[in-house]
């Protein structure tokens, strides 16, 4: 088969070629984006320990035999064959390969959040600038119809000056209950502190409508409700044995079997639980897997509530929110400028001008903000983004380089020692060792 499609004139254009390590809900996902643009990119390279969803990409993607790998390992000692690679592992998992194939000269498109310390996360970005590829980490709310036209009206100057933003990420009760209690972002030890896994894109995004550097960071949180203190009495160890499960929001056979699997919605989050998205597969899965555990009896010590302020260095300051106890829904925020201020919900944006004293709302028509619907476009935006970066080698694309990516972790990472350590904690320079 001919990748080369025609271009103008004369000009044919190849499209992107893409090994991708780690096929679940995320590598899948952008593999869903390349079978949607097979103009643009193709997936070559498959690298995944589980059967399954090893050769479920490798059939969807026709990925020859010998690119096909159970350990990212085999791919690395392979020379690179091709343009770009996928990194969507898990949070613990990114740093070797990451640095082992920017070293091999594949440009890179790295999963949020780099790595869950410091230390790793320069060594990646380390690697990618010496190696002078181009190097994107997912955040993903950069790149939406509603953020892009959120930038440019603040870009603009319509509010004036941006003084202050309130921006709240409403998680959800049952994503909290998936990912955070039962899930794989749990317990810290095995994944990464909440704030990194979850909002370390919300600080970046923060950070990407100031323009400017966040200096200092003060946090506050605790893991409030889903612990063993706040056991129902009478609670089984799981939904399925449990007496009382029918009074309980987070029950794990209303929130997969009632509410998805027989209302016929058999993908993110059920298609994690098992292959076999069936109600009797489900069911099979609750019975014996992590996901039917009682959301009070885990091995969770995430956080399930935090908040974090921003001071910048030129005085501005932000607030950020985070909590499991909401509707799940696009992340809401207020911009408070100088001249007039905004209120946006992920979808409408509406500008309040001080001088005329009128409002204006704009409709991006966003999709579903979370990462059922792709994040409200962001995952497609990211996407394309990236595939025109390598595609034109023009890291101008992708809308932050290395350093400013550092910088955003480096908040991150600044907000969760304040929380530890109970104090004001300066954010580090990105030249600092």
């Amino acid at each position: 088969m001919d990748d080369k499609v025609s271009g103008i004139g004369d000009i044919t254009v190849k499209p992107v070629t893409l090994l991708i390590i780690g096929a679940g809900s995320r590598g899948s996902g952008y593999g869903d984006w390349v079978k949607q643009h097979p103009d643009r990119a193709k997936v070559v390279g498959v690298a995944e320990p589980r059967d399954f969803y090893r050769n479920r990409m490798a059939e969807t993607h026709n990925i020859p035999p010998q690119n096909v790998f159970t350990d990212w390992q085999e791919a690395a000692q392979r020379e690179r064959f091709a343009d770009a690679v996928v990194i969507a592992t898990q949070d613990r998992m990114h740093a070797e390969p990451a640095i082992a194939f920017a070293q091999k000269g594949y440009h890179m498109l790295l999963e949020k959040p780099m790595a869950p310390n410091e230390q790793d996360c320069r060594r990646i970005v380390s690697s990618a600038i010496k190696s002078n590829i181009i190097f994107a980490v997912c955040h993903v709310m950069r790149y939406t119809p509603y953020t892009r036209q959120l930038k440019s009206i603040v870009d603009s100057g319509q509010i004036g000056e941006v003084v202050n933003i309130q921006h709240l990420e409403p998680v959800g009760y049952w994503h909290q209950a998936h990912s955070f209690v039962r899930g794989n972002w749990r317990n810290e030890a095995e994944s990464s502190f909440m704030l990194l896994a979850k909002s370390c894109h919300d600080l970046d995004w923060i950070r990407y409508m100031m323009g400017a550097r966040c200096t200092k960071v003060a946090s506050f949180g605790s893991l409030y409700h889903f612990n063993r203190l706040n056991k129902p009495d009478g609670a089984a160890e799981r939904c399925l044995d449990c007496p009382i499960e029918s009074t309980c929001p987070y029950s794990a056979k209303k929130i997969y079997i009632e509410d998805r699997v027989k209302k016929g919605k058999t993908g993110w989050p059920t298609d994690v639980l098992t292959p076999d998205v069936t109600v009797e597969g489900v069911t099979e899965a609750l019975r014996t897997g992590p996901y039917g555990r009682c959301v009070y009896q885990c091995d969770n010590d995430v956080v399930d509530n935090q908040v974090v302020i921003m001071l910048f260095e030129d005085g501005r300051t932000a607030s950020f929110t985070m909590t499991a106890f909401t509707e799940g829904a696009h992340r809401k925020s207020r911009l408070f400028g100088t001249r007039g201020q905004i209120e946006g919900d992920g979808r409408h944006i509406d500008i309040f001008d001080f001088l005329t004293d009128t409002h204006k709302v704009i409709d991006t028509r966003a999709t579903d903000g979370t990462i059922v619907g792709g994040h409200g476009g962001g995952d497609a935006g990211l996407m394309d983004s990236f595939i025109a970066a390598v595609a034109d080698n023009d890291p101008s694309k992708i809308l932050s380089g290395p350093a400013e990516t550092l910088e955003t972790h480096l908040i991150t990472f600044a907000a969760e020692r304040s929380r530890k350590e109970s104090r004001i904690v300066d954010v580090p320079d990105t030249t600092m060792t």
